[in-house]
């Protein structure tokens, strides 16, 4: 009686465990879709959204649209059986409409946080069906990103802008882009302000950075280097001979590459040399 009632157990758990395997995903969120990534999973996604640029697998997969903007027609079309979400996807009627149609809908955390992200790879894993490989990569990203932050730094005066319509934003508190500054040491010149400020000359001027961080699809939409050296405000100021390209989800995801965000800013050469120096301890 116990080895049939062990093994219809056992049958009723591979079933599950097969019937997981077989969903089909569809992730929101950049750092979301890179988190399935990182814990091997995915093998799962049918679809994800524009925001997903890493790893390059990511990017070969139909795409929703981008995620704070969810096209409900297009995510039903690609018929997932789950769709995992940041926090931040939307609007809230589109993620609503989902679930109505019978599609398993999960949002995760997705804040500029180290503990957002802790939070958000162990909401995946669980809900992905693998908290073991959840808990591993959260120590992974803790150890790596003890080490990147033990790098001495240089306490340089920065600002991370983008540049979607032309205009130039930088980055204040409360993104991803302040968090990412503030680990690496950085004093983000724009510390005092919330969220993202369009730049003028003057203030490019007045603010005096002395590193420029930008993300790749910023620098393409800017005209290249050369052009962006020469932008109004920014040529008088020390950043304009010391620019860092960065990967932009790298620099506005907050996922598990963080240490690597972290790291890259510390071994630049030229933020290397701007500041005071000091090793954090």
């Amino acid at each position: 009686m116990y080895r049939a009632t062990a093994l219809l157990l056992g049958a009723l758990l591979a079933g599950s465990v097969q019937a997981q395997a077989r969903q089909r995903v569809v992730t929101l969120g950049g750092s979301v879709t890179e988190i399935v990534y990182a814990l091997g999973q995915g093998d799962r996604l049918v679809g994800d959204d524009l925001s997903s640029l890493y790893p390059d697998a990511a990017t070969r997969l139909p795409r929703v649209g981008y995620y704070r903007a969810t096209p409900v027609e297009g995510v039903l079309a690609l018929k997932p059986d789950l769709v995992l979400a940041s926090e931040q996807a939307g609007p809230p009627d589109a993620i609503k409409q989902l679930a109505s149609a019978g599609v398993r809908v999960e949002s995760v955390s997705d804040q500029p946080s180290v503990q957002s992200l802790h939070k958000r790879i162990g909401q995946i894993a669980q809900i992905l069906g693998d908290e073991a490989a959840g808990r591993r990569l959260v120590e992974a990203v803790d150890r790596d990103l003890q080490a990147a932050q033990a790098l001495p730094t240089s306490n340089a005066r920065a600002l991370l802008i983008m540049n979607r319509t032309g205009t130039p934003q930088g980055a204040g508190k409360g993104t991803a882009a302040g968090l990412v500054l503030r680990l690496a040491g950085l004093r983000n010149v724009l510390q005092d302000q919330q969220g993202y400020k369009t730049l003028s000359p003057e203030a490019f001027s007045s603010l005096a950075p002395q590193v420029l961080v930008i993300t790749r699809t910023s620098l393409e939409a800017s005209g290249g280097l050369d052009k962006l050296r020469a932008m109004p405000g920014l040529a008088g100021t020390p950043a304009a001979s010391c620019i860092v390209v960065m990967d932009d989800l790298l620099a506005l995801g907050t996922g598990p590459r963080l240490p690597q965000a972290v790291r890259q800013l510390k071994e630049t050469d030229c933020v290397a040399r701007q500041g005071p120096h000091r090793t954090p301890g």
